[in-house]
């Protein structure tokens, strides 16, 4: 079917706005950056082109490549830990019982909340003194087993990636809520009627049919969590030792503390690649659909 010109012409009308837009505040600054990659700068002086002296420099830097590893644990934790738990609560709520809008709206209530209010939150949960998991440790006979949370190097990590974890868990759980409600009911009935039990009905009807949003909810969780910059500033500001320092930290910290805007600019352009390299790898694994 062929669309008149007239009607071609609307519809390029209509996006022509939208995309001027996306041109101006996302494509714009991603090309400005390559630039930016290549200078010496400080955002007051004149501009010095160095060519890849910035990138060389970020290879050989130690902090980088600790930022980076504490990255990836963030890019798997959450891929591990939002993605499975938001499945499997979605195929809980995803029937008819009483209540389930209740539990829904809860699920969804900390992607709405500031960021800076669940950090906040939770650096009093794992405060040492008296924070809510030292207390209940306590409480119960447990007292060797209080940390400090996010003090220790060995815990840090692990306490903001819970915090990650718990903060998006929802997000992912009305994705697959809505997904879920799309698949057709008689595929479903026909598989009951045939004697197939629950757990067979699950994991070969239901979660192949949603594989493609699983895949994307992956690619989200990827670029999410590469992202992550906010929680952990408020939390831990990178410590203790940069133990929870990540790249987008890193970046900032380089940029605007140290003034070194085309440092950071490199620092940006790698970890938008870096984003594309583990994108497209997560893609390519997870494409082949399941049998």
């Amino acid at each position: 079917m062929h669309l008149s010109k007239n009607k071609t012409g609307a519809i390029i009308l209509g996006v022509l706005p939208a995309l001027i837009i996306y041109a101006v505040f996302a494509i714009y600054p991603i090309l400005q950056s390559f630039y930016y990659s290549l200078v010496e700068w400080n955002g007051f002086s004149e501009k010095t082109f160095i060519g890849l002296d910035n990138y060389i420099k970020l290879f050989q830097d130690p902090l980088f490549w600790n930022s980076a590893k504490n990255n990836i644990f963030i890019v798997i934790a959450s891929v591990l830990g939002q993605v499975p738990i938001a499945l499997f609560i979605a195929l809980l709520l995803n029937r008819k019982l009483k209540g389930v809008k209740i539990f829904r709206t809860i699920g969804f209530l900390p992607v709405v909340l500031s960021t800076v209010v669940i950090s906040l939150t939770w650096n009093l949960i794992y405060n040492t003194k008296d924070g809510m998991i030292n207390e209940l440790l306590r409480t119960v006979g447990l007292d060797f087993l209080a940390q400090n949370w996010l003090g220790d190097t060995k815990w840090s990590m692990i306490a903001v990636s819970v915090t990650v974890i718990w903060q998006f868990v929802g997000l992912y759980l009305i994705i697959f809520l809505a997904a879920l409600q799309n698949i057709p009911e008689e595929v479903l009935e026909a598989a009951q009627i045939d004697g197939a039990s629950e757990w067979t009905r699950t994991w070969k009807i239901t979660v192949p049919m949603i594989w493609d949003t699983i895949i994307v909810a992956v690619i989200l969780c990827i670029s999410g969590s590469l992202r992550t910059f906010d929680l952990i500033y408020v939390m831990t500001h990178g410590g203790p030792s940069h133990s929870t320092e990540v790249m987008a930290l890193y970046m900032f910290n380089e940029t605007f503390t140290k003034l070194q805007y085309g440092y950071g600019s490199a620092v940006s352009v790698t970890i938008f690649f870096f984003s594309l390299i583990l994108i497209f790898i997560v893609t390519k694994l997870m494409g082949r659909k399941m049998i």
